[in-house]
């Protein structure tokens, strides 16, 4: 939470615009006027795989006061983003937020490798390129399809507890958050006290 006028207000870092296919459905335009109407101070745009919403979103944002946060919802491969396979075409999410300008020129070369060199179904990043481009960037664990998640759903704690340690040694300690979601989903209940423990 942020404060803003003395009063608590709310900033959403994990959210999907119409950009995100079959995922997101709100308008860039809808979104920041709503932000500004409830006063919050800042929001985030974090797409599926693109950045393609960006300029809109920092243009809009910009000019109704309201300070816009770039990030994507990346997919990490396990393996190589080069391998194509069907056990390679298996992929975890993992929440990117720019804190500086150099964060933000990390993503685009994130985001763009996963186009380029990565793309297997879905445009996808492996380790190796998160440690190269990590300078910058805010990194949250992201939903049930993030690795952590992922490994707590099928009970696997240390294998859940292995991925946080990588990617918090990949983003720095303070740059590396375990998101916790609740959307009344049971697996969510399930989770959640043990991402918070």
């Amino acid at each position: 939470m942020a404060r803003n006028m003395g009063k608590p207000s709310f900033v959403h870092l994990h959210l999907h615009t119409d950009y995100s296919l079959l995922d997101g459905a709100c308008h860039i335009e809808d979104l920041v006027d709503e932000a500004a109407r409830r006063h919050m101070p800042a929001v985030a745009v974090t797409d599926h795989g693109n950045l393609f919403a960006a300029a809109n979103f920092y243009h809009t944002a910009t000019t109704r006061g309201v300070k816009p946060i770039i990030g994507c919802e990346v997919y990490v491969t396990r393996g190589s983003r080069h391998e194509k396979s069907s056990e390679a075409g298996r992929s975890n999410h993992l929440l990117l937020l720019c804190e500086t300008n150099e964060g933000y020129r990390n993503l685009i070369k994130l985001v763009s490798a996963g186009f380029l060199e990565g793309f297997y179904y879905s445009p996808r990043i492996d380790y190796e390129l998160l440690a190269q481009h990590s300078k910058g960037l805010i990194a949250c664990s992201a939903c049930l399809r993030g690795e952590v998640a992922e490994s707590l759903v099928q009970e696997r704690v240390d294998d859940a507890r292995e991925s946080a340690y990588r990617l918090r040694d990949i983003f720095g300690k303070g740059n590396f958050f375990l998101e916790v979601q609740d959307q009344g989903i049971e697996a969510e209940k399930r989770i959640n006290p043990v991402l918070v423990s």
